[in-house]
């Protein structure tokens, strides 16, 4: 580079010098060749002053940089070699490491293989002493943790039912306690009146001559009056009365009011008796619709099927021992939800169960069954929320799904056994259970017998040594053939055969 800045000097000094001659010929053919001379001299001087002075700068500008190039290259080669060492450092660094790891890895082998040996021997050592110890408590370790297991199962039993016991007993003074404030305050709120209604079954008549007009030529008369309500006409020696008898109470209602209605217009005959029983139809299937919507009304339960409206009417006419039905259902209606409203149990569900729990009644002399399964049936049918469906399967039930069945149980017993809601005698009440106390208790093999729930249920403790379990299950059916074939009763009575094995110890 050096000697490239000098040829471009010196040939630029060279190509100044050529033309300045020529320009300096040119003055001198034009002045005095003195002065063109004087002249040429002082430029020729100038330029070589100036070439001079272009050589010696590019000199040092060549020197300077070829010591900035020398430094750079020493600094590069110092770094270099400074890398050059860290490098080294890290590779010794590495193979150091190396070897420990190695070193580790034999001193760790070394301490398993140590290891391994040390837990065989003490495997070893504990089989010996396992079979020691075997043959000393002639039981294997199975049979060992077997006894262990059982032992340590029975004290925690024994621990638990004793505090399950201790539990139980304050639980149940305190439940007692607070329901028999429950049921009081319950009762004493309702305070509904005595049943004062009955079953009629006879119809009045102005004097003994209409009973031959009911009666009509050769029987006309009581044939169509029988064949037109489907209940027989009873015409027997009681004065100025004659009785009808139907298991059916809507017939037997409609029967009555037709029976009125001839004997008050004095015309009988087939056609006029026809007449007299539509227009009685039409008139109970007013008074069950009307009576319906006000049980309705009056219990506070809503969003019932019209269908369901009906049924519940029917039971106007319907009676237990003198209670009537529908009445009875209205009560239980309202004591199930004062009783929910006490204990925090849904009121509604409690309201509708206990105002739907005889519905089955009203079918009863039509469909086979008990009257909780058919009117379980029918609130199912005629879309009846599934809890208020189980309070009518449940209530005469012993096991209760939901606390809303227990109030509608609860209720109905309340009503039932308050007293003037039954028209019933202690009298025949303790005969009734006396009979079918006497009718379990003739069967061998029986220990105790207890009739329960109003007579509705009849429970008999067997002799455990005497009577398997298959023989326990023939007596309840046998116990109740004889029941059908020997006593009188109302709706359906649970017989329970209960065979109960008792091993009794007592620690001194």
């Amino acid at each position: 580079m050096d000697l490239i800045y000098l040829a471009v000097a010196a040939l630029s000094g060279i190509v100044i010098g050529i033309g300045l001659s020529l320009v300096l010929k040119r003055i001198l053919n034009n002045r005095s060749v003195a002065a063109a001379r004087l002249e040429a001299q002082i430029i020729r001087d100038e330029v070589s002053e100036e070439t001079r002075v272009i050589l010696l700068e590019a000199k040092e500008e060549s020197h300077q940089i070829r010591r900035d190039g020398e430094n750079e290259i020493r600094e590069r080669r110092a770094e270099l070699q400074g890398s050059e060492r860290r490098v080294a450092n890290r590779e010794e660094n590495s193979d150091r490491r190396a070897n420990n790891l190695e070193r580790r890895e034999k001193r760790i082998s070394q301490r398993e293989s140590d290891i391994d040996k040390v837990q065989l021997e003490i495997d070893e050592i504990k089989d010996r002493q396992g079979e020691k110890l075997e043959s000393i408590a002639d039981l294997s370790v199975e049979e060992a943790k077997h006894l262990i297991m059982v032992k340590a199962e029975d004290d925690a039993r024994y621990e638990l039912a004793a505090k399950y016991r201790d539990i139980e007993e304050q639980h149940q003074s305190e439940a007692n306690e607070k329901a028999r404030n429950i049921l009081g305050q319950a009762i004493q709120r309702l305070a509904s009146d005595v049943v004062s209604e009955a079953t009629l079954s006879s119809v009045p008549l102005p004097n003994d001559d209409m009973k031959g007009r009911l009666i009509g030529r050769e029987g006309r008369n009581i044939r169509a009056i029988e064949k037109n309500t489907g209940v027989d006409l009873i015409i027997d020696d009681t004065p100025e009365a004659v009785t009808l008898s139907c298991f059916d109470p809507v017939r037997r209602e409609t029967a009555r009011i037709a029976v009125s209605k001839l004997v008050a217009d004095g015309r009988i005959h087939p056609a006029r008796i026809e007449d007299m029983v539509k227009k009685a139809e039409k008139e109970v299937t007013e008074i069950i619709w009307k009576s319906g919507q006000e049980a309705v009304m009056d219990s506070g339960v809503r969003g019932l099927s019209p269908d369901i409206i009906r049924l519940m009417g029917r039971l106007k006419y319907r009676y237990s021992y003198g209670e009537n039905v529908l009445m009875h259902c209205l009560e239980v209606s309202h004591l199930a939800g004062m009783l929910a409203a006490e204990i925090g149990a849904d009121v509604k569900i409690a309201k509708a169960g206990g105002f739907l729990h005889d519905i089955g009644k009203a079918l009863s002399h039509e469909i086979e069954g008990p009257h909780a399964e058919i009117g379980a049936d029918i609130a199912k049918k005629y879309n009846v929320p599934p809890h208020v469906c189980l309070c009518i399967a449940e209530h005469h039930n012993d096991d209760m799904s939901s606390p809303e069945s227990f109030i509608v149980a609860a209720a109905d017993a309340i009503s039932a056994a308050r007293p003037g809601s039954r028209k019933d005698t202690v009298e025949n009440y303790v005969k009734r259970l006396e009979a079918l106390e006497e009718v379990a208790s003739a069967f061998d093999g029986v220990e105790k017998c207890f009739a329960i729930q109003a007579g509705r249920e009849v429970r008999i403790m067997v002799e455990p040594e005497n009577i398997n379990d298959v023989e326990a299950a023939s007596m309840a059916r046998a116990i109740v053939k004889s029941i059908e074939d020997k006593l009188v009763y109302p709706g359906q009575i649970k017989v329970m055969v209960i065979r109960e094995k008792r091993a009794v110890e007592y620690a001194k």
